[in-house]
């Protein structure tokens, strides 16, 4: 904001000078509230033939904060400065577990340099999935990883699938209640998959209000179909004939995900930042990325 202030009088420069303040302290807080998010994985395929005019895209269609995944591997460096060239803010990222296990301050200084403050495994390290005292493993992983990066002024944050969802035989929570049970608060916070949750059968503005109030500041905005499938013509040998489910993942506000009770109940759970991610969809990509980013830039967040 830019004033021309010759001609004016001392009271009014210094009402015009108000003015500016407030409109900075404005913006200030509007950034820190957060908002609306890209998923970049969302839009891969073109980023992998072009990063700088996939950014730009993403930028003139009015997104401003985006999430780093699926992504070309870059230094931190040409991240930051792709995305500055775009016009764009890195606000979380996938990265592995085991990266920071293995070099902490590395890894700590790589995502310092591009920008993000939300950082984490798109979900549970691959040997610790096998059972519950696995799991627990994991919990426990995580848990201490997250308490060191808090200490570097990071998040360490975790996205669910629907496999989430499921309980082992021998405990009768859910492994992602298991895993907000198990870690501390402020250690670990969830970025919850609201289609993949929803498809699951959580009742998410539930969930949201009750298990992760105050440990959920990011969620990826995700809309799914989830409807029957038919049933095989002929069954492999072994196998129940029964179709199971079928999810097909839509635009946003094109689902079922019951958005009017999602959103207030993001709110409430003290959610800053709304992500949106398509893993696939039918047409063309920025039609659904077009289509989704005009529904979310409505919403009361």
């Amino acid at each position: 904001m830019q004033m021309n202030m010759s001609g004016m009088s001392r009271r009014e420069a210094l009402g015009a000078l108000g003015l500016l303040a407030l409109s900075s302290r404005l913006a200030w807080a509007q950034e820190a509230k957060g908002g609306i998010a890209l998923q970049l994985y969302t839009v891969r395929d073109a980023a992998k033939k072009d990063l700088e005019g996939t950014l730009k895209k993403a930028a003139d269609m009015g997104w401003r904060y985006v999430q780093w995944s699926g992504m070309p591997n870059l230094p931190a460096d040409k991240i930051r400065a792709a995305l500055d060239a775009a016009g764009l803010k890195c606000i979380a990222c996938h990265t592995s577990v085991e990266a920071f296990e293995k070099d902490f301050d590395k890894e700590v200084a790589f995502w310092k340099t591009v920008g993000c403050k939300d950082i984490g495994p798109g979900g549970m390290m691959k040997d610790c999935t096998k059972d519950l005292a696995a799991w627990l493993k994991g919990c426990q992983r995580l848990d201490e990883l997250g308490a060191k990066m808090r200490g570097a002024g990071l998040r360490l944050i975790f996205h669910n699938h629907g496999m989430e969802f499921e309980k082992f035989a021998d405990d009768p929570r859910t492994k992602h209640q298991i895993l907000m049970d198990t870690t501390k608060p402020g250690n670990l916070y969830a970025e919850l998959d609201i289609a993949w949750a929803h498809a699951a059968g959580v009742d998410v503005p539930a969930y949201l209000r009750g298990a992760l109030k105050g440990r959920v500041k990011c969620v990826h905005a995700k809309d799914v179909i989830t409807e029957a499938a038919p049933a095989p013509a002929k069954p492999a040998k072994g196998k129940a004939k029964g179709g199971g489910k079928k999810h097909t993942l839509v635009p946003l506000g094109q689902g079922q995900v019951p958005w009017k009770d999602v959103i207030p109940a993001c709110k409430d759970a003290g959610v800053e930042w709304y992500i949106y991610e398509q893993d696939n969809g039918k047409g063309e990509v920025w039609d659904y990325v077009k289509t989704s980013y005009d529904f979310l830039s409505k919403q009361p967040i």
